[in-house]
């Protein structure tokens, strides 16, 4: 008993320092250990909102806090910046890449885990790019496309200065920025550019002139050296030779030839040099203006196309609109049309199916009724017929009254043939073929495919054939 309880105490033990130990965690050189929760308070007396951790380790409370790592990997971001607004009003392409990462300052780190805990790379690149392209068009307004242009470490100096003081913001700072090339939509760069080459080559030129000024006069002024030197040696001697005057007397005019000769070719290099260098200039204004004019035809064609968008969207646009207006009220109006029509169609069904059913239950009562009368018959259709005409009696006999009903006798006018052969008068025969021509009941039986009763015919009940006898059982 005692060494199982020993054993639980082991083994509680040995649980609790894993755990322990698994909560004791430490920060590699390349990450931040963000610890949050239940943390205490800062430096300024506030609860802080987490504890940041950069080459150590620490211990995490378990239930009471959590842990997250930041990850110190430079983070390279491309920003190629067009159509910025300089200070001169004219617009510049300055394509930038720089090279952002987390900050290790203490305060920079709290800001870091406050806002960027838990967001991918990708996030962390989408915010500082905003932040970076605002700044960097901030810092183009200030400053002269000259400035930007050559004075490239005054420009990246701006830069860092706004960058880093945003990036600070979020946790984050800049390690580096590269500017590849810088361009602006009027050419403005580019003439400056040319207008140094072409100052350059004019100041090479001038330099080349000027040196060979100097030879010509060092070499005038050696030639005038020797020939004084000549000449007073040739004065002691003069009265000794003629011939020596007088070649010192002609080294004199060579040596004003040669000077005279050396000034004319160092004026007519000058003015070549000038000429060279208002031609230069000629030039350079020209392609100046050449671009002026490129720009306001390039505005022009802008303008031009913004006209046509507009006249598209302001004509076009509402054509359109109402076309497909009209097309959408005619489907409208078709539809109504079919769905009146529909709806008669139904009606007109509705009602024939009604009269269907009307004329079906009429013929069906009446085919009850007959069934009725053929059992009140006794089961014998014919005299089921009988009884049937028998009610319907009166209004035969009525028609037939009707028949002769409206002939007025006075009015008939007979043309008297001499009596006939039976006795009668024409009269008579008139009349009895006037009631011959109304059909007998007899004849109105036989035409249905029947026989009328014998009473009714007149016949006395001797002359009725006898009854057929009965069948004995």
């Amino acid at each position: 008993m005692e060494l199982y309880l020993l054993l639980i105490i082991v083994a509680v033990v040995f649980v609790t320092f894993a755990a322990i130990l698994r909560r004791y965690k430490r920060c590699p050189s390349d990450k931040i250990l963000v610890i949050y929760g239940k943390t205490g308070k800062n430096k300024e007396g506030s609860i802080s909102s987490a504890r940041c951790i950069h080459g150590g380790a620490s211990f995490v409370w378990p239930v009471f806090q959590n842990f997250a790592f930041l990850d110190l990997k430079p983070i390279s971001i491309e920003c190629n910046l067009t159509n910025a607004l300089s200070k001169q009003n004219i617009r510049v392409d300055v394509p930038c890449r720089f090279t952002v990462g987390i900050s290790t300052e203490p305060d920079s780190m709290t800001n870091a885990a406050e806002r960027l805990l838990g967001l991918s790379i990708e996030n962390i690149q989408n915010i500082a790019t905003d932040i970076l392209f605002g700044q960097l068009r901030l810092v183009i307004a200030t400053m002269d496309i000259e400035e930007i242009n050559s004075d490239r470490d005054k420009f990246l100096a701006n830069v860092s200065t706004n960058v880093e003081a945003e990036l600070r913001k979020i946790g984050l700072k800049l390690i580096n920025v590269n500017v590849t090339d810088i361009r602006d939509e009027s050419g403005y760069i580019e003439a400056l550019g040319k207008e140094a080459a072409a100052k350059a080559i004019n100041d090479a030129k001038k330099s080349v002139a000027e040196q060979n000024r100097f030879g010509e006069i060092g070499k005038a002024e050696a030639d005038r050296d020797k020939d004084i030197r000549i000449a007073e040696t040739s004065r002691d001697t003069r009265i000794k030779t003629a011939a020596a005057n007088a070649l010192a007397v002609e080294g004199e005019n060579n040596s004003k030839i040669s000077i005279a000769n050396s000034d004319a070719l160092r004026r007519e290099k000058e003015a070549e040099a000038a000429r060279i260098a208002v031609a230069a200039e000629k030039v350079q204004a020209a392609k100046a203006l050449e671009e002026a004019y490129k720009s306001e035809r390039d505005a022009e064609l802008a303008r031009a196309e913004r006209e046509n968008a507009t006249m598209q969207a302001n004509v076009v646009v509402p054509a359109q609109i109402e076309k497909e207006k009209a097309i959408i009220d005619a489907e409208a109006e078709a539809e109504k049309i079919r769905r009146m029509a529909k709806g008669e169609a139904d009606a007109i069904y509705a009602k024939m199916d009604a009269q269907a059913r009307g004329a079906l239950e009429i013929l069906s009562k009446q085919a009850q009724g007959f069934n009725q009368m053929v059992a009140a018959a006794a089961g014998d259709p014919q005299k089921a017929v009988l009884m049937l005409i028998a009610d319907k009696l009166p209004e035969l006999v009525k028609t037939q009254v009707e028949a002769v009903k409206g002939i007025k006798i006075d009015k008939v006018t007979v043309w008297d043939g001499n009596g006939s052969k039976d006795g009668k008068t024409s009269t008579a025969n008139f009349i009895s073929g006037l009631m011959g021509s109304v059909p007998p009941l007899e004849d109105l039986f036989k035409m249905a495919g029947m026989n009328l009763p014998s009473y009714l015919k007149g016949e006395n009940a001797d002359e009725q054939p006898a009854a057929a006898p009965k069948e004995e059982e």
